[in-house]
C-alpha cells in the first residue's frame, strides 16, 4: 500500500519521493468501530518546519516527539549527518531511549518493528550531578553558562525584575560597568560591582541575594561552551534534561542554547552557499531540530520568558537557517499564537477544553471542511489516533501513532 508523505509540497513529493521521510503511523479510515488503519504515514525531514503537538495530559505528546528522535536516529547516513536535534526534557523521562522496549514487543510485531535502544546524548547542569548521581540516573555530559553570556535583559527576566523600578535600575549600571571593564566575569563580579554603586542599600541587597541564588542553580560554569561541540554535531541527539532546574532558569539556559544553535546555523548557510557557487565541498554544521516538552511555559500566549524572543524569531526566520521547532503542550490556547501561526505542521491528539479547540480552531486554514470539533469525534478511543494538519498538501488526516522501539517512562504509575 503506497504510504502517504506529509509536510512535502508537490515538486518535493515528485524528486525525492519518500526518501528523506520517516515513519510516524498509520493512516485511519473509517470513523468509529469501522475504523481501521491502512497506509503507512511518513513525514518529511529533508526540509526545516514548524511543528506543534497537542493534547490532553497523557494522550501521547512526549511519546510523539520520542517517535521523531527514534526515526531521525534511523535515517541513512548520508541524511542523519547532516541533521541533529536538541531535545528540552522537562520531565526527566527521555534518558530511558538508550533501553529497547521489552514491554510491547507483540505490539511491535504487529507493526513490523522492533524493541530496539537508540544513542542520545544525556546533558545535565553541572552543579546538578550529585542529584543525578545519588538517583542512578544516566547520563553523558554536563553543561553549563557563563554569567557574561547572559545580557542585562536576561538577567531582568531571570529574576523578573522591571527595567524601571530601582532593583532592575541598580543591576543594569552595575552590569553596565562591569561589561566594559571584563568580557568574561563571574556571579561574584557582579556582585562586588553591584556593591560598588552608591546608594539604594536596601535594593542592592535585594539584587545580591537573586544573584548568590542564582550560584546554586548549577547552571553556571569556569569556561564557555559552544554549541558546536555540545549539540551541533553530525547525528548527534542531545537530550537536555532540566526536569529539576526551575522554570525561569530553564527558559534562561534554553533560550540561550538556541539563540547560539541559530547564530551557528545562519553563519554555517553563508558557507553552504558560497560552496555551491565555487563548486567546492565543505564540513557542513547540521541542520538542528529544537524539540520542547511543555512548549507553553518556555513561549507563553501572556507575559514573556527569557526563551520567548528567541523561540519568535526561530519560527519566524529559522527556515532559511534550516532550523526545524517543534512544540509539545496540552494547552495550546497557552502557547504564543505566532508560533501556533507559524506551524506547517500541527499533530494534535483528543482535546476537550473549549479554549484549546478554540485555539487550533483559530489557525484552521479554509481547506478544512469541517469543524475540528467534527474531526476528533469521529476518532476511534484508542491510544495514539489523533489528527494531522498539513499546511503544505493542505489537508489533513485522521492517523494513529505507531508505537515507540525504546523503553517508554513517561507513562502514569499504578498503585499495585
Amino acid at each position: 500500500m503506497p504510504a502517504i508523505v506529509i509536510g512535502r509540497d508537490f515538486d518535493d513529493l515528485k524528486k525525492y519521493g519518500e526518501k528523506g521521510a520517516i515513519f510516524f503511523g498509520k493512516h485511519i479510515v473509517g470513523t468509529g468501530e469501522d475504523a481501521h488503519l491502512t497506509s503507512p504515514v511518513l513525514i518529511d525531514v529533508l526540509r526545516p518546519h514548524v511543528i506543534a503537538i497537542c493534547g490532553k495530559r497523557g494522550q501521547g505528546k512526549s511519546y510523539s516527539m520520542m517517535i521523531f528522535l527514534e526515526e531521525l536516529s534511523k535515517l541513512p547516513d548520508e541524511i542523519r549527518d547532516n541533521l541533529c536535534a536538541l531535545v528540552v526534557d522537562t520531565q526527566g523521562i527521555f534518558w530511558t531511549m538508550k533501553s529497547p522496549n521489552e514491554q510491547q514487543i507483540s505490539l511491535l510485531n504487529e507493526w513490523g518493528l522492533k524493541p530496539r535502544g537508540f544513542d542520545v546524548h544525556v546533558l545535565i547542569p553541572e552543579g546538578q550531578k550529585e542529584i543525578f548521581d545519588k538517583a542512578d540516573v544516566n547520563y553523558d555530559d554536563v553543561f553549563y553558562i557563563m554569567p557574561n553570556e547572559l545580557t542585562p535583559e536576561d538577567w531582568l527576566n531571570v529574576f523578573e525584575l522591571s527595567p524601571i523600578e530601582t532593583e532592575g535600575i541598580v543591576l543594569q549600571r552595575a552590569l553596565g560597568k562591569l561589561m566594559k571593564d571584563k568580557k568574561e566575569y563571574t556571579i561574584d563580579d557582579i556582585i562586588n560591582y553591584l556593591k560598588e554603586e552608591k546608594g539604594f542599600e536596601r535594593e542592592k541587597l535585594v539584587v545580591e541575594n537573586y544573584l548568590l541564588a542564582a550560584k546554586q542553580w548549577g547552571v553556571f560554569g569556569p569556561r564557555k561552551q559552544t554549541v558546536s561541540d555540545l549539540i551541533l554535531q553530525p547525528g548527534k541527539m542531545t537530550i537536555l534534561d532540566v526536569s529539576i532546574t526551575p522554570q525561569n532558569v530553564r527558559s534562561l539556559v534554553v533560550g540561550l542554547l538556541s539563540k547560539q544553535i541559530l547564530e551557528e546555523r545562519i553563519k554555517a548557510r553563508r558557507k553552504e552557499e558560497a560552496a555551491k557557487i565555487e563548486e567546492i565541498k565543505i564540513k557542513r554544521t547540521p541542520m538542528c531540530w529544537i524539540l520542547v516538552d511543555e512548549a507553553h511555559n518556555f513561549v507563553p500566549a501572556k507575559g514573556k520568558t527569557p526563551s520567548s524572543d528567541i523561540f519568535s524569531k526561530i519560527v519566524k526566520e529559522g527556515r532559511q537557517p534550516g532550523i526545524t521547532t517543534l512544540f509539545a503542550t496540552q494547552r495550546p490556547n497557552k502557547l504564543h499564537p505566532d508560533v501556533l501561526a507559524q506551524c506547517d505542521l500541527v499533530i494534535s491528539y483528543r482535546l476537550t477544553a473549549k479554549a484549546d479547540i478554540d485555539a487550533l480552531r483559530a489557525i484552521m486554514q479554509t481547506y478544512v471542511l469541517f469543524d475540528i470539533a467534527t474531526y476528533f469525534n469521529e476518532l476511534p478511543r484508542v491510544k495514539g489516533a489523533g489528527l494531522i494538519l498539513d499546511d503544505n498538501s493542505e489537508r489533513i488526516y485522521r492517523i494513529r501513532s505507531r508505537p515507540r522501539q525504546s523503553w517508554h517512562a513517561g507513562s502514569s504509575p499504578v498503585a499495585i
